[in-house]
């Protein structure tokens, strides 16, 4: 706690212990996530606004999405950050692509501002990036060479989430239905389309779901691959459609 507190006095603060200062130690005792208070947190080379109370970015997903950077061939790839909560993922992508072309989608509207702000806040062009509020692919349109999502894939139930994560981070960006998957069932069924020749889908998930994920590949005729994040903990998978023979 001592180092979230002198966090926020920094970040926040700089350095001046004010009554607005000590009214949000209050709030970060009380569980509120330090991210929310200062309203932004570092990921990768950008710093993302959290205005609209999105999903907090986390240092795993960091890890993976560096990963994904690295594996984009030189070029103009295109990208969907699926599922896109503050536009962390994409904004990412973005800067360190600066010949991608990135699309988010995210289901709640009250995020689409947030994804433009964090757009013009680490970007010098937004003019070529789409924002769109869409339910998964729904309003979605054309193929992508990388679709990266972190969408919602815990399971309620299991009781593994934090209670200020629970009380304080949007369920809709948490919770996955039953085992956590079904919102990664449906971006599996539907992904095929919207990828290109050689495209590839990036998926965050639970540990305990990685066979669960290899099933749904062999049903809808993918290839995948599970991967550690850097705490040694299989944290995501990447498939690719298999070519039919």
């Amino acid at each position: 706690m001592n180092t979230e507190i002198n966090w926020l006095l920094q970040e926040k603060y700089h350095g001046e212990k004010s009554d607005a200062f000590f009214a949000d130690c209050a709030r970060l005792e009380a569980g509120e996530p330090l991210a929310y208070l200062i309203g932004s947190i570092p990921f990768l080379d950008c710093q993302i606004t959290l205005d609209s109370h999105p999903l907090i970015p986390r240092p795993e997903t960091e890890h993976w999405v560096e990963q994904a950077i690295a594996n984009m061939k030189a070029g103009a790839p295109r990208v969907l950050d699926l599922c896109a909560g503050s536009g962390a993922i994409g904004v990412a992508v973005a800067k360190g692509i600066p010949e991608a072309q990135v699309t988010f989608a995210e289901i709640d509207p009250a995020h689409l501002p947030t994804i433009k702000k964090n757009l013009q806040a680490n970007l010098s062009n937004i003019g070529r990036y789409e924002v769109v509020q869409s339910d998964l692919f729904k309003n979605v349109t054309g193929t992508f060479d990388f679709i990266l999502t972190n969408p919602p894939y815990i399971d309620k139930t299991a009781g593994t989430v934090d209670a200020s994560v629970v009380a304080h981070e949007p369920a809709l960006a948490l919770f996955g239905g039953a085992a956590g998957l079904d919102i990664i069932a449906r971006i599996v069924a539907e992904a095929r389309s919207h990828l290109t020749d050689g495209g590839q889908l990036w998926i965050e998930h639970e540990p305990f779901q990685c066979d669960a994920i290899a099933d749904l590949a062999t049903e809808h005729h993918f290839a995948v691959m599970h991967y550690h994040d850097q705490y040694d903990t299989y944290r995501y998978s990447i498939m690719k459609p298999l070519v039919a023979e």
